[in-house]
């Protein structure tokens, strides 16, 4: 997708997008991105399953998550990473629920729930979640979007390519950009016209979700040209496969490469950034900005979403 390539969208867009409405309160966009802390209450997700597995555990690191500067907590209780195993729904539940409802009581930070399953967005929402962040852009369950619809939550919109147990056999694009591009944007519109506010919706490229480790470096390179979209957009590269790949190790300790991406997507004017390790992103950002890092240049590139 090139520099001056059409836009989805060009005709009603000029700018970045400076807020995202969640269902009771909005989030405000400055020159660094927000940080969404991951939690994930399961046993098997790739990198830290099974250490928040307990809900005393994940409660207790969730309020850490927040004392440390995360600005969203993105409660999840199903894996999906390559080739996991998906979860029934009342499993789900009791993973994610206690606390969600826990985390609500307890910290003024925004909860995201990570599901993909409508029924577990309606509990989590009552329980006191603000946003749905769904990895299958609202089309994995015919039910989500009058969940989404009803309960005005926030919406995280992701684009992948299959399913989790079939994204990584052999992905696929001609121009991985754009076609990510026109799915986002179809999916935007859809949602609109559904009645959807269009302040409520985010957007995700979704790296590593059916991409080639190619495909995730193009991605994060040309970012920014989702700005096109209008909408906020939010980006989960954290100690991801392909990190490895390009670190020559498998076994490496990823949050320092980690924290170089998040700072390429900072200069790019990524609003949201989906990490694991909250305090490390957190100082990396405001050190960024102290020194200058965006600098004039950088803002002109993402600015420029109407040509």
């Amino acid at each position: 997708m090139s520099d001056d390539s059409p836009s989805p969208t060009a005709s009603r867009v000029s700018q970045r997008a400076a807020v995202w409405q969640l269902r009771t309160r909005r989030l405000a966009f400055a020159d660094v991105p927000l940080v969404m802390g991951i939690l994930n209450v399961t046993p098997d997700s790739f990198s830290d399953g099974g250490r928040f597995f307990a809900p005393d555990a994940a409660v207790e690191q969730g309020l850490r998550l927040a004392d440390e500067g995360a600005a969203i907590l993105d409660v999840g209780g199903e894996s999906t990473r390559p080739y996991s195993d998906p979860v029934a729904t009342d499993e789900e539940l009791g993973r994610v629920i206690p606390v969600v409802q826990a985390l609500a009581e307890q910290t003024e930070v925004p909860i995201s729930i990570d599901t993909s399953k409508a029924e577990v967005a309606r509990e989590a929402i009552a329980a006191g979640a603000e946003i749905i962040n769904d990895v299958t852009g609202l089309t994995g369950d015919e039910a989500m979007l009058e969940v989404a619809r009803q309960s005005e939550a926030g919406l995280c919109v992701m684009h992948m390519q299959g399913t989790p147990q079939t994204m990584q056999d052999d992905p696929q694009y001609d121009d991985v950009v754009a076609e990510i591009a026109a799915y986002l944007a179809a999916r935007d519109s859809a949602l609109t016209a559904a009645g959807i506010d269009p302040e409520r919706i985010c957007l995700d490229p979704g790296i590593g979700f059916g991409k080639t480790h190619a495909h995730n470096l193009t991605l994060l390179a040309d970012c920014w040209q989702f700005h096109r979209l209008g909408r906020p957009l939010l980006v989960g590269h954290s100690r991801k496969g392909f990190i490895a790949r390009i670190l020559g190790d498998k076994e490496a300790d990823r949050t320092a490469a980690t924290l170089g991406i998040s700072i390429a997507l900072a200069r790019q004017g990524i609003q949201v950034l989906r990490v694991h390790d909250v305090q490390a992103t957190v100082d990396a950002l405001r050190m960024f900005a102290a020194a200058g890092g965006l600098g004039p240049r950088e803002q002109a590139r993402w600015l420029r979403v109407a040509e």
